[in-house]
């Protein structure tokens, strides 16, 4: 029996917030956490916690520093959050090609109906 997409989605990256935390973060290389809150336009609690979850799976590091007499907290993606975002795409695409119909599909087995309408 093949196993169904959706089971290779990481619960951790998978979350709306941290999937656009990841993605961000990819493309900039490194952001500052006040750039991440207004494109994701997240309040600077919900965001510290997301970065907490993700920090503590060792998806992102969090440097705090200060430019000039500001302080700043900058973002970045390490090896494994760079991996897990590209597995969780991988996950992603393998569930659109089955449900448009290009992939191999999963045999709904003798007990599936179809569906109502």
């Amino acid at each position: 029996m093949n196993e169904h997409p959706t089971n290779g989605l990481d619960d951790v990256v998978h979350q709306r917030v941290r999937l656009g935390i990841l993605a961000v973060t990819k493309e900039a290389r490194q952001v500052e956490f006040t750039f991440l809150r207004g494109t994701l336009g997240l309040t600077a609690g919900n965001l510290s916690q997301h970065l907490g979850v993700l920090e503590k799976a060792g998806l992102v590091t969090i440097d705090k520093g200060y430019e000039g007499k500001r302080a700043r907290t900058w973002i970045q993606l390490t090896k494994a959050g760079k991996k897990a975002l590209n597995e969780e795409i991988a996950a992603l695409k393998a569930l659109i090609q089955q449900l448009e119909g290009t992939g191999g599909g999963v045999d709904p087995g003798p007990a599936a109906a179809p569906a109502p309408g």
